[in-house]
């Protein structure tokens, strides 16, 4: 087994600083917004909603805009089936992903053999409203005691991230319009 994303997929450096997480709601607009982002942006595939067959044919067909974009793609899914689909790595919350998520300190210390953690949520989001959230104050506190780079994901736009203040930032629903 890997000990780190980097024993198991070759390591994305520069870390990206801008990352766009697919799902069920934008979909439709996943074209556009790859085309939109930075060179050198980073794109997450989840997609969780689609049957295997289904989703394998729009990761093919999303990852060939992104690798003409320069985008660093990476797979919700095991370090293995990022490397047999060809991504930069894998998210998730098992131990061998690339970019882990987290949403306590506990799960900051699980995510310290991840190449970056995404922390949410930041601010709140559509995806779970009224949920609890983090809040500036206590994502920096957060932030702060992670051994990886921290990427802020929850209610994340540029406008949030200027409030935030954070080099480091992803969304879903930032990229809608």
């Amino acid at each position: 087994m890997a000990r780190c994303y980097s024993d198991a997929v070759p390591q994305m450096k520069p870390l990206p600083e801008i990352w766009l997480l697919s799902d069920a709601r934008n979909d439709a607009v996943l074209e556009r917004a790859l085309r939109q982002l930075p060179r050198g942006s980073g794109f997450v595939f989840r997609h969780y909603h689609l049957p295997d067959d289904e989703r394998r044919r729009r990761w093919r067909a999303l990852a060939r805009i992104a690798r003409a974009r320069g985008i660093r793609l990476v797979l919700s899914g095991s370090a293995a089936q990022a490397r047999h689909w060809g991504a930069d790595g894998s998210y998730g919350a098992h131990r061998d992903a690339a970019l882990a998520t987290a949403h306590s300190l506990r799960e900051l210390r699980r995510a310290a053999r991840a190449q970056a953690v995404l922390l949410s949520p930041v601010f709140p989001t559509r995806s779970h409203p009224g949920g609890r959230v983090l809040g500036p104050l206590r994502f920096r506190l957060l932030a702060a005691r992670s051994r990886v780079p921290v990427i802020a994901l929850g209610g994340m736009s540029q406008a949030a991230n200027r409030r935030l203040k954070w080099p480091r930032w992803a969304a879903i629903d930032a990229f809608l319009r």
